[in-house]
């Protein structure tokens, strides 16, 4: 006896949700040959190939599915993530546009459009539909934290602030809300949230992991209301808590970046690549919360530069192309680079452009911000040679304090224990003192402190090294509407300013060790 459709379907779908792979294959097939004109076969196929990791089929699969249900929005997020993953930007922009424009009435799709909008850094459209879900839905605070964060990235602080204390009027535990809340502003005598802070944290129903976040937030309130003991035992509390269920050992990057040294001698360092005619990258380097957002934002109010923010082309290619060179599907991290001497140069060169240059931009210069790129600073010289490399300095305890403050996610491990800080610091160190030394003039640095102190001089400087003239625009760098999604997303809305530079020595006391690791390596902690 033949299946009827629904009956293939139901077959197809508890198979996959069973993770019986071949199960549901075996029945999706049957069902898109018997009955092609089944809408919901084709979707099916789709979650399968989502499942399989097969994109190209999930194209087919999912371009029948729109011919039989034009602009289905599960169809079209489907397909979104198959051009994602087939690195088709282009057209995952124009899809997103096509979902942005949809009008539904289900908050959890709502939901997830926004969600993909936010990712691809569409955060006004991403607004809206936040917006639309919270219409549904106006009780759900996992909606309101992130259309708080939506407001965040595009620089409204008080929507921001707004949304965050309706999150937390339903959940006042959330500790990613509590520190983004925190971050928001110079807490005063007479406005903070310390009594909420320290009910949360002696909430018996707490986690461990929401306690360290809002130990972060209840030391950076404190700091503000000058409390720097009780600011800075919050704040070793809640790092230890993050450091203590890492499986991080800082030998492993100090021996990378060791190697990275021994491999990218004088010679491994000459220009070889063809310079590429055409838009050219500006690389800002060094560690997080060393002002490189700061340099970002006033370079990008130049009329010739346009920042593409925090890419992760540059090092996803070297991946790429390494394991390419050396006829493998992965590296590790000390193959990768001994196979960088031989790597095909132009091919990486030519791959890394075709991702990271941005549409619709007639300048002379596109910015990657990444912090990391420090460490292929080498690499970058000899296949991009008309790139330009700045890097971002700031007074060695201050760096390594301000990382110590930040609750970064998911990245950066190093920066939550203040021995594996100085140490990593170290490595850093002399790895930038190692390229200075073997392309000397290659490398524009820039100080974090003259850089807020004397803007226009240092900004002046960093244009005369991209051979780019002078605009007062720079200078006005707050009042861009550009979004940010870094650490540093709500200071970016604000004029320079200077009283962080020493805020770090109220806690002299607390970094002794630090202080020891930086200053037996020849580094002056002064």
């Amino acid at each position: 006896m033949q299946l009827s459709a629904l009956q293939l379907y139901s077959l197809s779908k508890s198979a996959l949700e069973q993770n019986e792979v071949e199960k549901s294959i075996f029945s999706c097939r049957a069902l898109n040959s018997q009955f092609p004109e089944f809408f919901e076969g084709w979707w099916l196929a789709g979650c399968i190939h989502l499942r399989l990791k097969k994109s190209e089929a999930g194209l087919i699969s999912t371009s029948r599915a729109l011919s039989l249900k034009p602009n289905d929005p599960l169809v079209l997020m489907q397909r979104i993530e198959f051009l994602s993953r087939l690195d088709r930007d282009k057209e995952v922009k124009e899809t997103l546009e096509v979902l942005s424009k949809l009008k539904l009435d289900n908050a959890a799709v709502h939901a997830d459009i926004a969600l993909l909008l936010s990712v691809e850094e569409m955060h006004d459209a991403a607004i809206r539909h936040y917006l639309a879900a919270l219409h549904y839905e106006p009780g759900n605070a996992w909606l309101h934290y992130n259309i708080a964060a939506a407001y965040r990235f595009t620089g409204d602080i008080k929507k921001c602030e707004a949304s965050l204390d309706k999150c937390l009027s339903l959940n006042y535990l959330d500790s990613e809300a509590q520190s983004m809340r925190s971050s928001l502003r110079t807490q005063s005598q007479d406005d903070n949230h310390i009594e909420e802070l320290i009910r949360a944290y002696t909430d018996n129903t707490i986690t461990t992991s929401a306690r360290s976040g809002i130990c972060y937030a209840l030391s950076k309130e404190l700091d503000d209301l000058n409390e720097p003991e009780k600011s800075f035992g919050y704040l070793k509390q809640g790092s230890d808590i993050r450091r203590v269920n890492m499986a991080y050992d800082v030998k492993v990057d100090e021996n990378i970046m060791s190697f990275i040294k021994q491999t990218f001698d004088s010679a491994n360092c000459v220009q070889k690549a063809i310079p590429r005619s055409g838009i050219q990258p500006i690389f800002i380097i060094g560690l997080p919360r060393t002002g490189t957002t700061l340099l970002e934002r006033i370079l990008d109010s130049h009329s010739g530069i346009q920042s593409r923010g925090e890419l992760d082309v540059l090092g996803a290619e070297i991946a790429k192309q390494t394991a390419i060179s050396a006829n493998k599907s992965s590296l590790s991290a000390l193959d990768m680079i001994n196979q960088c001497k031989t790597i095909d140069l132009d091919e990486l060169a030519d791959r890394y452009l075709s991702k990271a240059v941005p549409n619709n931009h007639d300048g002379g210069y596109f910015i990657d911000k990444l912090p990391l790129n420090f460490l292929y600073a080498g690499l970058i010289h000899r296949a991009l040679p008309a790139a330009k490399i700045i890097s971002l300095t700031r007074h060695p305890i201050a760096s390594c304090m301000a990382m110590y403050k930040q609750q970064f996610r998911d990245i950066y491990p190093f920066s939550y224990d203040l021995s594996d800080l100085g140490r990593y610091f170290v490595a850093y160190y002399q790895l930038m003192n190692h390229w200075h030394s073997i392309m000397p003039g290659a490398i524009h640095s820039v100080s974090y402190e003259n850089l807020v102190t004397d803007t226009e001089k240092e900004t002046r400087q960093v244009l005369d090294f991209c051979k780019l003239k002078w605009e007062p625009e720079c200078l006005k760098f707050y009042e861009s509407s550009t979004p940010s999604t870094t650490a540093s997303a709500t200071q970016i809305r604000q004029p320079v300013y200077s009283q962080s530079i020493d805020r770090w020595r109220k806690y002299t006391d607390q970094l002794g060790q630090l202080s020891t690791i930086l200053a037996e390596a020849g580094i002056d902690v002064r």
